[in-house]
């Protein structure tokens, strides 16, 4: 393997929980809610899927099925279909949806997996260039750079740049370009069996993890290393 494509969310990274989301939102707004009430705002927003990186709501509205369905195409569709399903959740004061939504795309909203750093160190040591694929709807590098990671990343394909959304081609395609590896020396690390595996199609190897909390999977990129010698 000369290029190893990396997925971000629940692969590098993993957002923090609905209630720490929610409460930075309400302590930023200056709004305190009750244990009970607030418990219960944490409870709806997660069965709606409102934390983008979060858990998957239980259903969509059909009014938000197409934003959704295209949700990392566009910065607009992604705030339209997240936005969109918070506001299935009445909140104690409408400006939150906008605060929630500002919220998840700081760099404090996000803690990178605990063996990130030193597989992405440990593929630069060795000579192998790495890319970021994501289907995301706003640009994560100030991510990677506040967490030090900036410097061991060569390469990021978003598909908010790009217009499509993995499994498209399009996006392994232009991650194996920018690196200037064939796809059949390149591997896909990712989550997600229906997007990341897509890469199979144009020739990479794949490798998925477990999307799990970042104390739950503190050594589930390591094996990375063994696969590419």
């Amino acid at each position: 393997m000369k290029g190893v494509l990396f997925d971000f969310s629940g692969t590098l990274f993993r957002v923090e929980s609905t209630a720490s989301w929610l409460r930075a939102a309400l302590e930023r707004s200056g709004i305190r809610l009750p244990e009970g009430e607030f418990a219960e705002l944490v409870r709806r927003l997660e069965e709606a899927g409102a934390l983008p990186g979060g858990v998957a709501p239980r259903a969509v509205p059909p009014q938000l099925a197409e934003a959704w369905a295209g949700r990392d195409a566009s910065r607009e569709q992604h705030r339209a279909a997240y936005v969109g399903v918070a506001r299935q959740v009445p909140l104690p004061d409408p400006a939150l949806y906008d605060v929630l939504y500002a919220r998840h795309m700081e760099p404090a909203a996000w803690r990178p997996y605990a063996d990130a750093a030193e597989v992405l160190g440990e593929l630069r040591r060795r000579g192998i260039r790495t890319a970021v694929v994501s289907n995301i709807g706003w640009d994560l590098r100030p991510v990677f750079r506040e967490h030090g990671l900036d410097e061991l990343v060569d390469a990021y394909v978003l598909s908010y740049e790009h217009g499509v959304q993995k499994p498209d081609p399009q996006l392994f395609r232009a991650a194996c370009e920018a690196l200037g590896v064939p796809p059949g020396q390149a591997l896909m690390v990712g989550d997600d069996p229906r997007a990341d595996a897509g890469a199979a199609g144009i020739g990479c190897a794949v490798r998925l993890v477990e999307h799990l909390p970042v104390r739950e999977r503190p050594r589930g990129l390591l094996p990375v290393l063994d696969l590419v010698g």
